[in-house]
């Protein structure tokens, strides 16, 4: 079976936290290769202004070229409504039912999972792949990785990697303050932002 993982989000805008976080994930599981897959309405961001989504999926696309095990989808972008994990995951595996997928999230990310919709789908049909948090301690993620698994009978790899903080909040905060995001996000992507007069 393939094993592809999937990398959700709004990338308003993807940073190189998304990045490292991504191919940690390609390494340590032994994926054939990530799938960058912006959202088009998170319910858990409802409240938030996004950018349109052909500019955020333009930046994901700068920030992965050259990676050839980083691919672009836009599967989430062309569902109408609210994007639910669960939904996602029951369409993607009635399109490729041999492929295995693994669902990539930060670990504040992980924290939540419990919460999210029809999380008994999520974990039924994608192993998740967890990195660390500056807001979890590692007890506090591997004690979360045993409830998940009781109670979901969830799959969890929790990734052995340095802690990186960043968030695309960071970002556009610093774009709007006229700041410096160089080592934030990948060059193409400042240069993006620069061009179209985005976050200020």
């Amino acid at each position: 079976m393939k094993k592809v993982g999937i990398m959700g989000g709004t990338f308003n805008p993807i940073h190189n936290g998304h990045l490292f976080l991504a191919e940690h994930a390609y390494e340590q599981a032994g994926l054939d290769y990530v799938l960058f897959m912006p959202t088009m309405n998170p319910p858990h961001k409802a409240d938030m202004t996004i950018i349109p989504a052909e500019h955020r999926i333009n930046m994901v696309r700068e920030a992965v070229k050259d990676n050839p095990h980083f691919i672009i989808s836009d599967f989430e972008l062309n569902r109408p409504g609210i994007t639910y994990t669960s939904d996602t995951l029951k369409a993607l595996k009635e399109n490729e039912p041999d492929t295995e997928y693994y669902f990539i999230v930060g670990g504040d990310s992980l924290m939540m999972m419990a919460h999210w919709m029809d999380p008994k789908t999520v974990f039924g049909l994608s192993t998740i792949i967890a990195g660390g948090r500056e807001q979890c301690s590692q007890e506090q993620l591997e004690e979360q990785v045993k409830y998940l698994e009781n109670e979901f009978g969830g799959r969890i790899i929790l990734l052995d990697m340095p802690l990186i903080e960043l968030s695309s909040e960071k970002v556009r905060e610093r774009v709007a303050k006229g700041k410096s995001i160089i080592y934030y996000v990948p060059d193409e992507v400042a240069r993006y932002i620069r061009e179209h007069n985005l976050y200020i």
